[in-house]
């Protein structure tokens, strides 16, 4: 939601300040009770109110997608543990204002008030940028809550993650959307102008962001005359926007992915594109689709064109870079590849035969003659005792046994007669005849 202020006073703003402010800035909540949709994390037993019940609730990391109520939580946590809330954002922030705010944060902390400096999109920060929060966290002069739309896991150091408690956010569904429809309304003493239908796809419409229903409800009350009423297709043609066809989270996505899945698999580009585009329609959310393309290419085409992998990979990273509605053309080409590429699931079959085996023969040790010997001592227990280089071989194969020695030689990738797996075929039936050969030379 929209910042409830911007002095970084850590007040929050006089009604008649917030007179003339966006309907989500009017019905921010003032208490943690208030806050809809994350019921996991502010509930009776959810994780921020036991957090609040310890003495230091430390160092947070919200991940979650847009309007679910990161920078509010935030800052009533700053409210109900009395720090100073300090905000910025790692778009518009460098390395000289975080030197500012740490300073502020000292000179606070001399004078006994601690500070909780709430960093949204802190995963735009850089590497070094990131490891400058570390040492302020340590010695307790700030109390960091970064706020990501992003994986952590992946965005943000580990050494900045070993020092915070990740919180995740989850998107609002239909239940906690009508319930802030409902505040709306109670708060403007009236009801939308929507007939049934046009308020679930209002509700659709706000795609579980709870800004975006607050904004979306605010353009209808001043888009509607006295004692009109909306339909859906007039709520459409006011508001100027298609409401998915869908509802992500319910049968239609999981029925259109899966279309467009099996039209991949069966060489169809024609039905595959079409699916896609039904999903574009839809409001998908094109990074998914990207997802689900990548998956294609090494589940449904492997080794069979190599490639695949690599064009599925740029087209996702073409969305992230161009985004709607020019990424998107990235998409339907890296789609329109994998389905008119050969097909092979011949590494996701040995992948899966290789991971039972794996677990059924896991405490094996590797054969010692390709283990590497540092110490004189493992050199004396037999370790690397007769390698062979590969490199010094003839043909570059030694054709030795890799395998634990107390394990039977097993086969898990069989390549198929198609495509680029045609080729590797061969490549394995030749060194499989000299392994043989190499092997009754050694008898």
């Amino acid at each position: 939601m929209a910042d409830l202020f911007s002095d970084g006073s850590g007040e929050f703003p006089k009604a008649e300040a917030k007179a003339a402010a966006p309907l989500a800035e009017r019905l921010r909540p003032k208490s943690l009770a208030e806050v809809v949709g994350q019921g996991h994390l502010v509930g009776e037993e959810g994780a921020l109110t036991r957090i609040l019940g310890s003495d230091a609730p430390g160092s947070l990391i919200f991940w979650g997608p847009p309007g679910t109520g990161k920078t509010t939580v935030a800052r009533l946590l700053a409210r109900e543990t009395g720090h100073h809330f300090e905000q910025i954002s790692a778009i518009f922030s460098g390395v000289a204002d975080l030197k500012k705010v740490f300073e502020g944060a000292r000179l606070r902390s001399q004078n006994g008030v601690q500070t909780l400096l709430f960093v949204d999109e802190i995963h735009r920060f850089n590497r070094a940028q990131q490891d400058s929060f570390l040492p302020v966290m340590e010695d307790g002069t700030i109390t960091l809550i970064g706020a990501t739309t992003e994986n952590p896991s992946f965005e943000l150091n580990a050494a900045l993650l070993s020092r915070a408690r990740v919180l995740t956010f989850k998107s609002h569904d239909f239940d906690s959307l009508a319930a802030l429809l409902e505040r709306a309304e109670a708060s403007e003493g009236r009801a939308l102008p929507l007939d049934e239908e046009a308020r679930q796809v209002l509700l659709r419409m706000a795609d579980g962001d709870g800004r975006s229903i607050l904004a979306l409800a605010e353009e209808v009350w001043k888009a509607a005359r006295d004692e009109e009423t909306f339909d859906a297709k007039a709520l459409q043609d006011v508001l100027q926007r298609r409401a998915p066809i869908y509802d992500k989270s319910q049968d239609g996505h999981y029925n259109l992915i899966s279309a467009l899945h099996k039209s991949v698999r069966g060489s169809d580009p024609d039905a595959a594109l079409y699916y896609l585009a039904r999903m574009f329609d839809a409001g998908e959310d094109p990074l998914y689709l990207g997802r689900r393309l990548v998956r294609m290419a090494v589940e449904d085409i492997g080794l069979a064109d190599p490639q695949a992998l690599q064009i599925a990979n740029a087209a996702k990273d073409a969305y992230d870079y161009l985004g709607s509605p020019e990424g998107e053309l990235a998409l339907s080409q890296a789609c329109l590849y994998l389905a008119t590429a050969p097909k092979s699931n011949a590494v996701y079959v040995a992948h899966k035969a290789a991971m039972r085996s794996a677990k059924q023969n896991g405490s094996l040790p590797p054969p010692r003659h390709i283990l590497n010997a540092p110490t004189s001592l493992m050199k004396e227990e037999g370790y690397g005792a007769g390698y062979l280089y590969d490199h010094d071989q003839p043909d570059a194969f030694s054709g030795q046994n890799y395998f634990p020695e107390a394990m039977e030689r097993e086969t898990y990738y069989v390549p198929v007669d198609r495509g680029f797996e045609r080729d590797i075929a061969k490549r394995l039936e030749y060194w499989n005849r000299l392994r043989k050969q190499r092997s009754s030379q050694d008898e």
